[in-house]
């Protein structure tokens, strides 16, 4: 029986969807990585009940620290991304989060700079402030080895292929990580929208980007890019195929990111089908009810549609493009500054 929600909401759900396809389904994905965050932190002494912890969201992690704070009895405060929804706002405010939201822009490069320039401004004026760095500390990978655990117990033996939307880089680098420690052999696969400067696709704007979660206009400290063996960028266009026909193929309700990752899996399925293909789905479709599903006639057939394979990000076009990465370094708008 679980003590809190949050283990409940954390909990994956792995799902046979048939000829080598996996989906790990999750409510709420980052929830398994506050819980650990919080955690790990008051173990260490980092912080201690009754102490404020902050951070910038988009959304997804705001609600996954709220939950972490409520079961470890911390003060939660989030400067919060133009993106950040009624639901999730009423949630919050009863939750007891001190919630500060962006003004609308149009630019959510911009949005993104903005939220981490407003938290360093509170962390000024309030040292007694725990900052979570949710984009870069490492602490944020230590609530997925459970996960890699089950994935590997139920998935089998060798010759796994994990697709993941990249965002942060701490469930994608860490679940790669624990299942490469019994299975070196472990493929990753990243997903990325068009705009992030992660894995060089800034110079290619998609106007209808709406899944920035798993894109970055910033260097993130918690991208590995070696970790990576390939990468997929997906436009809003192919990502709203993948989502709508993983709903109406295989009756998961799930986010634009998760649809995205869906339409990776199954190409490199495809490619080589003697692999076990396991896709993320980080999130449930109810905060995409208007943006994607009320737009379900517009999808194409994921059937039409094929990724671009180029070999260098130079070559990047719309709607779908495909690299093999290769486990290569960090391009050079991804780098990040550990000393900054």
């Amino acid at each position: 029986m679980d003590e809190h929600v949050s283990e409940a909401i954390g909990r994956p759900d792995l799902i046979d969807l048939g000829g080598g396809l996996l989906c790990l389904r999750f409510e709420t994905l980052k929830v398994v990585s506050a819980l650990a965050a919080v955690r790990r932190l008051i173990e260490t002494g980092a912080v201690r009940p009754g102490d404020t912890v902050i951070d910038s969201s988009s959304g997804v992690y705001a609600h996954a620290l709220a939950l972490a704070c409520h079961r470890y009895g911390l003060r939660c405060r989030i400067i919060g991304s133009t993106t950040v929804d009624r639901t999730l706002r009423a949630q919050l405010e009863i939750l007891g989060v001190h919630l500060e939201q962006m003004e609308s822009t149009d630019d959510l490069g911009l949005d993104q700079n903005r939220r981490v320039r407003r938290v360093r401004e509170i962390l000024a004026a309030n040292p007694d402030h725990h900052w979570m760095r949710q984009y870069h500390d490492p602490v944020h990978y230590l609530g997925y080895r459970e996960v890699a655990e089950t994935i590997r117990r139920e998935a089998g033996g060798g010759g796994l292929t994990l697709v993941c939307g990249v965002g942060t880089g701490a469930s994608s680098g860490a679940i790669g990580t624990y299942l490469r420690e019994s299975d070196p052999d472990t493929r990753v696969v990243g997903v990325q929208p068009f705009g992030s400067v992660t894995f060089a696709s800034d110079g290619v704007p998609d106007r209808d980007i709406i899944i920035a979660g798993i894109g970055s206009a910033i260097p993130f400290g918690n991208v590995d890019h070696t970790l990576y063996d390939t990468v997929h960028w997906t436009g809003f266009e192919a990502a709203l195929a993948g989502t709508v026909d993983l709903l109406r193929r295989h009756a998961v309700f799930a986010g634009l990111s998760s649809g995205a990752a869906y339409l990776a899996a199954r190409w490199e399925l495809e490619l080589d089908p003697g692999r076990t293909v396991v896709f993320v789905a980080a999130d449930t479709g109810h905060r995409y009810t208007d943006s994607v599903f009320a737009r379900h006639r517009e999808a194409e057939a994921v059937e039409d549609l094929k990724p671009l394979d180029v070999a260098d990000t130079s070559e990047l076009e719309l709607p779908w493009a495909r690299m093999e990465w290769r486990r290569a370094g960090a391009p050079r708008q991804a780098q990040f500054d550990r000393t900054a």
